[in-house]
């Protein structure tokens, strides 16, 4: 027999999920046209407006001088509209010509100056034409391979060059059980703990081939439905990646807080018995007798299960030799002590009161 140990836990629910880009974005042309060059290591880092694409500008440089051309001509009309309706105000001053041969001179200026700004809005649209036959990076992050090679005829809006991905931070993508958010909404109304739509609640993560929770992230956004089809709702926290290890698409198990800090016993799962109705443990009261105790159990801790309810902290538990015990059988125990035995390397949230959860850590 064995006294419980006792510890502040914390709990942690448990998920599945994939890593995503924060920015995920397809390089697309802007206008069409046949691949010049290519101007990027593929699989690398890019920064924001690096080149990665050219296409030939030779059309687009032509239709830039040709709008050059016509804006001239448009500014040289208007300055021979204002030239003759200055002339024309003295002459009709003076009586020479008709009022309604003034105001012919007055729309023909109007006239060739809204010619005019047409010219110039057309330069400007030639402009950004042939500034888009070099082919940016909108972002900072890793690009991907080419998807065209020099020659190839793009087309505007349509032909996917290549792709850059944000690498850090990365976001952490998982979906939760309906039942996970009713129980967070209403820990959230009773102060319990905050929901995460507002609190950068801690998540640990692990990848396919590691044992601990080595990354650390917080999350970031809850979303405004529940999945009518999966019944679950989607939500992502934000990991730093500094060293650009972690990758889009990558898969993790992660732990979400699940509590606050409570008070619990820990004894071993085989002191633990199950009938079909309840769980309960045997404790040897002062009379050297067994007595069985109704107990509500939670998730393990130092290789421990927690019992939230039904025992006493200095009551003996029985840990061994339980199929040969009855209630009220006397009985010669031998005390020991209880040990931990796994590690705990979780962080602790500030005390609050916790409901059923898939897994916990102790202070």
């Amino acid at each position: 027999m064995a006294s419980p140990i006792q510890r502040q836990v914390v709990d942690w629910d448990d998920y599945v999920g994939r890593f995503e880009a924060v920015q995920d974005v397809e390089v697309r042309p802007r206008v069409s046209g046949t691949v010049q060059s290519v101007q990027f290591r593929e699989g690398v880092e890019v920064r924001t407006g690096q080149v990665l694409f050219v296409i030939d500008p030779r059309p687009y440089r032509a239709a830039f001088a040709q709008a050059q051309a016509d804006l001239a001509r448009a500014q040289a009309l208007v300055a021979n509209a204002r030239t003759e309706q200055v002339r024309a105000q003295k002459l009709v001053d003076a009586e020479a010509i008709s009022r309604e041969e003034f105001e012919t001179k007055q729309a023909n200026l109007r006239s060739a100056e809204a010619s005019a700004g047409s010219a110039r809005a057309t330069l400007d649209a030639r402009a950004l034409d042939l500034s888009f036959t070099t082919v940016r990076s909108p972002i900072t992050g890793r690009v991907s391979d080419k998807r065209v090679s020099i020659g190839t005829y793009v087309t505007a809006g349509q032909t996917a060059m290549t792709r850059v991905v944000t690498i850090s931070p990365i976001h952490f993508a998982f979906d939760g059980a309906e039942s996970f958010y009713l129980k967070y909404t209403r820990q959230a109304k009773t102060g319990e703990r905050r929901s995460s739509r507002y609190a950068p609640n801690p998540v640990d993560i692990k990848l396919a081939d590691e044992v601990s929770y080595r990354w650390h992230g917080l999350m970031k956004f809850v979303d405004n439905a529940i999945d009518r089809q999966s019944g679950t709702i989607r939500a992502f926290a934000e990991v730093d990646n500094p060293g650009g290890f972690l990758l889009p698409g990558m898969f993790g198990r992660a732990r979400l807080l699940g509590s606050g800090t409570y008070r619990a016993l820990l004894v071993p799962d085989e002191a633990i018995v199950t009938d079909q109705t309840r769980r309960f443990v045997y404790v040897i009261g002062r009379d050297g007798k067994t007595a069985q105790r109704p107990v509500e159990t939670g998730p393990l801790v130092e290789g421990l299960r927690v019992i939230k309810a039904g025992l006493a902290p200095t009551e003996q538990v029985v840990i061994d030799g339980l199929a040969r015990l009855q209630p009220g059988m006397a009985v010669n125990a031998k005390t020991v002590r209880l040990m931990p035995r796994a590690s705990d390397d979780a962080p602790i949230s500030s005390t609050l009161k916790a409901p059923a959860a898939a897994e916990a850590t102790a202070r």
